[in-house]
């Protein structure tokens, strides 16, 4: 026979025992369905966290204070002496990996008024290279500039969310937004960023040249610190090694805050690329999990496959000396029983890929999980189901084909 007569012999031969072929199948669906579902779900989680990061910039760090230590007490995170513009300064010169660094001072709970309409927002005092860093673009008008930063210019750059909220109408460049009775000309609309790793929306924003909220807005000032900012943000160059910048800069801080050899820091670096390396610890710690479960469902269901094969092999034995017997060599009953198990795989496969996705979507609905579900997954899903029938559909094929003809057509 060829291959098309023997697919369609198949098929009858399937249809004829429907019940049975499906529960034969059913091992293979609720395997091929569970691995597309671990998988999209995988994926989803991979690209949420992907994005998240590179919102925050994997080729950046962040220095902030760390905890103070007074009077045999010690200070939460952050209660140390700030940092101040001169620190940020003294890094950019310093340390040649630094490409960009913008100190930053931020106040949440500020209202923001323009023609009557308000919004309570977050106001963040910076430098230009803040953008940088960043990587956030501009989607209309332009970031400010070193000379406004120098000149306590009354401008500001707003996130999509302020811009929505008051300008719905659109029109934001060039309007101007009045923070605690102080006008800014707003020069710049961020491109929209979407929630944070902890839930915070990032376009809910506006940022002031660092000066200006310092000197207009009230910014953060402390004892014996002058120009103080709250942390500082440094993009590093690509090409550079992001552990050997941290420990430049800690080198460098150490100097800076007087930290005697052997003494605790009392200011953090904190390398977002330690992210990356985490989450790609845990994607191959998962993957393997992924890969362990599909293999077990796999061969479970292959199993199945096995046995109901073994199982119409002994029903249709008859069948199988008569047509020994008219001249079908021994191949031809080896690849008959070989094709009806791929394809009783690959329907598994087919129904499995299609319940896989509709469980990822529910999942996705019900449990606010995200999913991705790229053709390549069902690409593997059909292509692992057809190797599943291959390999534990080939020894009842073979048993079949062994058979004695004369045995065979005896057989009750």
């Amino acid at each position: 026979m060829n291959l098309t007569a023997a697919i369609a012999v198949a098929l009858t031969a399937l249809r004829v025992n429907a019940l049975r072929s499906f529960l034969a199948m059913l091992g293979v669906i609720i395997g091929v369905g569970s691995v597309i579902v671990m998988i999209s779900i995988s994926q989803g989680a991979k690209a949420a966290v992907d994005a998240q990061i590179s919102a925050l910039g994997a080729n950046s760090l962040q220095v902030r204070p760390g905890s103070s230590f007074r009077g045999g007490v010690r200070g939460g995170s952050g209660s140390a002496t700030p940092l101040s513009d001169e620190d940020v300064e003294a890094i950019r010169e310093s340390v040649p990996y630094v490409i960009a660094a913008a100190g930053i001072i931020q106040q949440r709970g500020l209202t923001a008024v323009v023609d009557g309409v308000n919004w309570s927002t977050e106001v963040a005092g910076t430098h230009p290279d803040y953008f940088i860093v960043r990587d956030w673009g501009i989607v209309e008008g332009r970031p400010f500039n070193v000379s406004e930063l120098e000149g306590a210019a009354r401008v500001a750059v707003i996130g999509r969310t302020v811009a929505s909220e008051l300008f719905p109408a659109g029109g934001a460049t060039g309007a101007t937004v009045r923070i605690g009775g102080v006008p800014l000309e707003v020069v710049g609309v961020l491109a929209e960023r979407g929630q944070s790793g902890w839930g915070q929306d990032q376009d809910d924003v506006i940022f002031v040249p660092t000066t200006t909220m310092r000197d207009r807005l009230g910014g953060l000032s402390s004892a014996g610190v002058r120009n103080p900012v709250q942390s500082a943000w440094l993009g590093i160059d690509r090409a550079r090694n992001m552990d050997a910048a941290a420990e430049e800069i800690t080198d460098l801080m150490r100097v800076r805050r007087n930290i005697r050899i052997g003494g605790a820091d009392d200011f953090a670096v904190v390398n977002f690329a330690e992210f990356l390396r985490a989450r790609n610890e845990t994607e191959s710690q998962l993957g393997l999990l992924l890969a362990a479960t599909a293999v077990i469902s796999l061969v479970v269901g292959g199993i199945g496959i096995m046995n109901i094969m073994l199982v119409s092999v002994t029903e249709r034995t008859r069948e199988i000396g008569l047509r020994l017997a008219i001249g079908a060599k021994q191949a031809d009953i080896r690849n008959q029983f070989l094709i009806e198990a791929v394809v009783l795989c690959v329907a598994g496969g087919l129904v499995g890929m299609a319940c896989g996705a509709i469980g990822a979507l529910v999942v996705e609905s019900l449990g606010q999980f995200p999913v991705s579900i790229e053709p390549t997954i069902a690409l593997v899903a059909i292509g692992a189901a057809a190797s599943v029938g291959i390999l534990f559909g080939f020894y009842p094929a073979h048993r079949a084909s062994q058979l004695n003809p004369i045995d065979a057509l005896r057989y009750e």
